[in-house]
């Protein structure tokens, strides 16, 4: 576990962080966004409407090649992208971003609207409809179609990293965000949780879109709904703490608070990076998922269904991302430390420092302080190492043997600590449990800000937010599994797409047991392995795009123009 941690750290190292500079994946990311917005004229503001009356069905024609409607096309991209990114990716933004990441998150989202749009437009005008009448669409085939035959190493490329990342982005992290919340609040092991969890998957996704599509099309306005009123309500509930809050957003977008971050310190920089990076995992925008979910959408029109997408990272994002983002600002939870409880095992993240390290600010200590070496237990305090989780120092840090408190010697090597009694009787890790005050990360700080907020009225606010988590990561990795296999598809033929779906739903069950650390830094590379050629061909076809939609929408504002001219020359005979 370790030797993975270190691995895949390494790998999300290579994509996203370029030392002592700003990482190239956030200038790709807002550069892309912001390129299209200009050459678009800014149609996130001036088509948003359009996109809510296509949704709406007032363009629907069921004689149309594909295998799901407008709004189930819509539910089934929003149920992969209004997930866990919205809870527990919002949190970690925080936590190691500061509040001032959400400020770079919501505007990811505003950005990602267009990228979003030309995704999918692109999806529809280069799909495949097959013999059975099923459509297949995504980055692979406008990358090999639109661009050339000479491309289509890149559409392999792509479709590779799709397959990949449909395993971390779309399945490990919603498996272990769900399961590490029901342990927190719930008591539940994770691999009971994983198991179930990954049986309810399995048995949708064999059905293939038109059942994720009509699971999606009830599951996700319900729990879209719930999550936005009970944030609403606590916002409500701690109305004179707004204004700070949103003050504090905007402020520390610019001039992040120092040491966030833990070790690795807090700059400008670092603040928006983790902004762009949890805004993109949310949202999924030039990440090239979400266009394998509309092309399947019934229309003959491309560009009304990139007018349906651009409404994902509006919805996502720019109200439920910065909704969560306030919620924990308000309450101040990111900053605050609560009561926890873990074991010392590679998959809880931990750090061992020396007992004499230097605090700084938020109970956070200096790199070089880390400890290798033995240390004493007894009666279950530590004599000479303290205890690090969520890059905070675990105060009043206590260790348990079996619900009783240990005594014999930690041994640090590399580490993995190792456990021994008083006899020198080496013991399990996964016996020996931690208690303490630390800073909570992903979904827990999210969970702990609602039920705090809810208190006056709803004491059990984190229940709710656990509930909403088992559903966001039901809801996505089904969604996610399509994407998987719509790529396994393209590369290896009908015959891989089964296999591919029995491996998903076993690695949605290993996702639930393994680290944070891990389940996010495999997530994360993907994310940005998959964008990277996606980006590259949506920014050479964006002029297309641009001649399309300006066609389309002439036409579209022609047509309602007559329609208003005739509306006002019946009227005068009806009356």
């Amino acid at each position: 576990m370790e030797t993975l941690n270190n691995v895949l750290s390494l790998a999300s190292d290579l994509v996203w962080n370029t030392p002592s500079a700003l990482p190239a994946m956030v200038v790709l990311l807002l550069f892309s966004g912001l390129f299209l917005t200009v050459r678009l004229g800014f149609i996130q503001f001036r088509r948003l409407g359009h996109a809510i009356r296509v949704v709406a069905g007032k363009y629907d024609n069921n004689s149309s090649s594909g295998d799901v409607s407008h709004y189930q096309a819509l539910t089934s991209a929003l149920s992969a992208t209004v997930g866990i990114g919205n809870i527990a990716g919002v949190a970690t933004a925080i936590h190691y971003g500061g509040p001032g990441a959400v400020f770079w998150l919501w505007l990811t989202g505003f950005l990602g609207m267009a990228t979003k749009f030309v995704e999918c437009t692109l999806a529809q005008k280069h799909r495949v409809i097959h013999p059975d009448g099923s459509a297949s669409g995504g980055p692979m085939y406008y990358i090999e179609k639109g661009l050339g035959p000479r491309w289509k190493w890149v559409a392999i490329l792509f479709a590779v990293c799709a397959a990949t990342g449909a395993m971390g982005t779309g399945n490990s992290i919603q498996a272990f965000t769900m399961a590490d919340s029901l342990r927190a609040d719930f008591g539940i092991p994770n691999w009971v949780s994983g198991l179930v969890s990954a049986s309810i998957i399995g048995l949708v996704i064999v059905g293939g879109i038109r059942r994720i599509g009509t699971v999606t099309g009830k599951l996700v306005p319900f729990m879209g709904l719930l999550y936005v009123v009970s944030a609403l309500v606590v916002v409500a509930l701690n109305i004179d703490r707004l204004p700070g809050a949103v003050s504090d957003i905007v402020t520390y977008a610019f001039l992040p608070p120092g040491m966030i971050g833990g070790f690795a310190g807090s700059t400008f920089v670092f603040t928006l990076t983790w902004g762009v990076k949890r805004g993109l995992f949310s949202n999924e925008a030039g990440q090239g998922s979400a266009p394998i979910a509309h092309a399947a959408a019934k229309t003959d029109r491309p560009v009304s269904e990139g007018s349906v997408a651009l409404l994902e990272p509006f919805v996502d994002t720019v109200v439920i991302c910065f909704i969560t983002g306030l919620v924990i600002v308000t309450m101040g939870t990111w900053n605050q430390k609560h009561p926890d409880r873990f074991d010392i095992t590679a998959k809880s993240g931990l750090t061992w420092v020396r007992a004499d390290a230097k605090v700084i600010e938020r109970g956070q200590v200096d790199a070089g302080s880390l400890f290798v070496g033995t240390s004493r237990i007894t009666d279950g305090l530590a004599e000479t190492v303290l205890v690090v989780r969520n890059n905070s120092i675990v105060d009043g840090a206590r260790f348990h043997l079996d619900g009783k408190p240990f005594s014999g010697e930690i041994t640090l090597s590399g580490g993995v600590p190792i456990a021994r009694d008083n006899n020198g009787k080496t013991i399990p890790a996964s016996r020996v449990f931690i208690t303490g005050n630390a800073l909570l990360n992903g979904s827990p700080l999210t969970a702990t800000a609602f039920r705090d907020g809810l208190m006056p009225v709803f004491p059990w606010g984190n229940y709710l937010i656990t509930i909403v988590v088992f559903l966001f990561a039901i809801s996505t990795a089904i969604s996610w599994s399509y994407y998987g296999d719509r790529a396994i598809l393209y590369l290896a033929g009908p015959r891989a797409v089964l296999p591919y779906k029995v491996l998903f739903t076993a690695v949605h069950f290993i996702g639930a047991i393994v680290s944070l650390e891990a389940v996010w830094a495999f997530g994360d590379t993907a994310l940005g392995l998959m964008a990277i050629p996606n980006l590259i061909a949506v920014l050479i076809l964006s002029r297309k795009v641009r001649k399309e939609s300006d066609a389309y929408f002439a036409q579209v504002d022609a047509d309602e123009m007559a329609q208003r001219r005739e509306h006002k020359r019946k009227r005068p005979r009806e009356s």
